[in-house]
């Protein structure tokens, strides 16, 4: 089942991009229409985990900007002790 599903995919996408190489130029109808049914496809987070992991890329930026200027201070103050 899976082999027959491999073979699908390939042939569906050669005449999908034959359909789109037999039109010249841009069509912004189109583009919109396939926009709107990839969008349709996407899997939006709930309030709660949008929330969540908001908060949690919050607080690792904080973190790693932390560590950045706290390593950097470390080397400020180790270059005055020997270039003084």
């Amino acid at each position: 089942m899976a082999k027959k599903d491999v073979e699908v995919a390939p042939k569906k996408a050669a005449a999908d991009s034959q359909k789109q190489s037999s039109q010249p130029g841009f069509n912004v109808n189109t583009f919109l229409q396939e926009t709107k049914e990839e969008l349709n496809k996407v899997v939006w987070p709930s309030r709660q985990q949008l929330i969540s992991e908001s908060l949690a890329v919050v607080l690792m930026v904080i973190l790693s900007t932390t560590l950045i200027y706290l390593v950097d201070d470390f080397f400020s103050w180790a270059a005055g002790q020997v270039f003084k």
